[in-house]
């Protein structure tokens, strides 16, 4: 028998490697999951001596597409679920509210051979250290982990000022969807909200987009929201410039004119950083005193006056799309009561019963209005058991105009024309229709003095159409109405019109509805669904989530199945996305619709979760 031979080596110690390992976790790559459970054994987990496990950190460099088209190079945890990496991606770059954006993969853009080495400048915030606190401490106006060195400086100003318009060709490089099937491809790009990154096929150093999914806006308080405010403009702006919404022409030059006068005053005016909290909480405190005392001070005759609703009768035109008939607008006396509207055929039979009253609590309103051509419409969507019944309203002019919309607005919410905020209704709709105004005497002049590059301020397609001198004037024009606006209100009012746009906050996903034998659309606002039929592009049915008694989805045939008061049930597979997306953005606009000022600033993630995670998530 041979002795056992002693192998002499470095002590066991020099193999130790000394770092702070507390981030780093195991990974079954099988079960695609992550092991975080610490107190369990192997064996809970159900692991066999076959499982090939990695011990790998939790928080991995990824790159991330800003709407504003700046890529940064950033820490996220790969091991929490997406909604909670968004969250943490949102305090670092100091977001309020991340419940309204999420992650997607991004559309591949056109390369061509020239183009090879022009890769889009990185910007690393790999060093900036992953803090839990929901709200970041400020200096200066930023998060503290910017204010360290100039060059962090520099990369919050980019994240927290516009962008210069972009150059024509850097717009003809994108990818532009060529009809509603084309937009809906995007929407099957969302990551799942309750699965982690690595679950979903991220890797690290991977490139992903950071976008708002869910149009509803809330609590923008251009003193907070600097970084915010901004990406939301950057989206909207890409989102007119790349056609992704339809807007009219006049529209049009009024988003280029508003571009301009951004892209000017941004340049001009010093960015104005509080650096004094304490004088911040000061100021709001003393401007709720004085509303409180101006509240207070109220004699009897001012109240009294308040609560006698003006009253609004005169003649419109009425319009019904829906009805198969080729009759065009046919002229009644209007009467606004409450927050309904009745028609008669004649004002002196106004005495008797109406020919229909129509309720307008919780309907859609929407301007279809061109000034130049004296074309005032309100588009009223009205809920019906079976869908929505649509009206339009045709006014003779401006005045009448904006106090029928500024009445219909406020029913719609159930304020009635008591409401104080009548006036001001009325006031924010003149002022929105004079922008769209032409000041031809003033334009000439000023076309000689300035060149602007219009191209970069509208969309292809009226690059075909127009050439830039011929474009120029109706920017200059469209501009003189803005040009007296502050950065922070020009921002807000390019937001208002890009929201009141028709077809604001639709998100399109291809869908097969049961029984029907051909694709259709489904448009997903934030308040409503709706149906399009794709041989015709038009809206067959609307149903709104405030009707919504239900919904479901069965995971195993990926069918999604959705039922309505007065026992409306629809149910359809998904073509063009997972039935998980769908599902997401019905609970999520949802869980949008619970947020209040009054419950605490404290997310409810649970709630999220409820409301949007799979079968495993209950």
């Amino acid at each position: 028998t041979k002795e056992p031979q002693t192998i002499t080596g470095p002590p066991m110690s020099n193999y130790l490697i000394k770092q702070d390992w507390s981030d780093h976790a195991l990974w079954w790559e099988q079960k695609q999951r992550w092991l975080l459970r610490t107190a369990w054994t192997l064996e809970k987990y159900g692991i066999h001596a076959d499982a090939k496990l990695v011990f790998m950190p939790q928080h991995k460099p990824l790159r991330l597409g800003l709407p504003n088209g700046i890529t940064l190079r950033l820490r996220v945890c790969f091991s929490n679920p997406v909604f909670q990496t968004v969250m943490g991606i949102c305090r670092m770059l100091n977001i309020r509210h991340p419940e309204e954006l999420s992650l997607l993969r991004p559309m591949e853009e056109k390369k061509k051979k020239k183009d090879k080495n022009l890769a889009p400048e990185i910007y690393d915030l790999t060093e900036v250290p992953l803090s839990s606190v929901s709200r970041p401490c400020l200096y200066n106006g930023m998060p503290a982990h910017f204010a360290d060195s100039p060059e962090m400086e520099a990369i919050y100003k980019m994240l927290s000022v516009t962008q210069p318009p972009p150059a024509p060709e850097v717009i003809a490089k994108q990818y532009r969807p060529a009809s509603v099937v084309d937009k809906a491809h995007i929407n099957g790009r969302w990551l799942d909200s309750s699965r982690c990154l690595l679950q979903q096929g991220i890797q690290e150093n991977d490139k992903l987009w950071l976008r708002f999914k869910y149009y509803s806006t809330y609590d923008m308080d251009p003193k907070y929201d600097a970084v915010r405010l901004t990406q939301l403009y950057e989206q909207a702006r890409w989102a007119i410039l790349l056609e992704d919404i339809d807007c009219t022409e006049e529209e049009m030059m009024l988003f280029g004119a508003l571009q301009y006068h951004i892209s000017k005053v941004a340049q001009s005016e010093p960015q104005i950083m509080s650096n004094n909290p304490a004088m911040d909480d000061l100021d709001s405190a003393l401007q709720s005193l004085e509303v409180k005392m101006e509240g207070e001070g109220s004699s009897a005759s001012d109240l009294l006056e308040n609560m006698t609703a003006p009253e609004l009768t005169d003649y419109l035109k009425i319009f019904r799309p829906k009805r198969l008939t080729l009759k065009g607008y046919k002229q009644y006396w209007f009467k606004f009561q409450d927050t309904s509207i009745s028609y008669f055929k004649s004002k002196e039979e106004s005495i008797g019963e109406p020919i229909q009253m129509i309720n307008l609590k919780g309907c859609e309103v929407a301007p279809d209005v061109n000034v130049a051509a004296q074309k005032f419409l309100i588009r009223l969507l009205i809920p019906a058991p079976e869908g929505m019944n649509e009206v339009y309203l045709r006014c003779e002019n401006e005045q009448q105009y904006a106090q029928w919309m500024a009445g219909c607005r406020l029913a719609s919410k159930g304020k009635t024309l008591a409401d104080s905020s009548f006036q001001s209704e009325i006031q924010s709709i003149r002022s929105f229709l004079a922008m769209q105004k032409t000041n031809s005497s003033s334009s000439s002049a000023n076309a000689s003095e300035e060149s602007i590059n219009t191209h970069s301020l509208v969309s292809p397609r009226y690059h075909k159409k127009y050439k830039p001198k011929q474009l120029t004037p109706r920017i200059l024009d469209a501009y003189q109405n803005v040009a007296q606006l502050s950065l922070t209100d020009a921002l807000m009012r390019f937001l208002q019109i890009w929201q009141a746009l028709p077809d604001f906050g639709l998100s399109y996903v291809v869908v097969r509805f049961k029984g029907s034998r051909k694709d259709e659309v489904l448009g997903i606002a934030p308040n409503r669904l709706i149906r399009i039929d794709l041989s015709v592009g038009d809206v067959v049915k609307t149903w709104r989530y405030n009707n919504m008694k239900q919904w479901n989805v069965n995971w195993d045939i990926r069918q999604m199945a959705i039922e309505f008061e007065g026992n409306v049930n629809i149910a359809f597979s998904c073509v063009t996305a997972d039935c998980k997306i769908v599902h997401e953005f019905i609970g999520g606009y949802i869980f949008m619709s619970t947020r209040s000022r009054e419950k605490s600033e404290t997310l409810n993630e649970e709630l999220f979760h409820k409301l949007t995670g799979g079968h495993e998530a209950l």
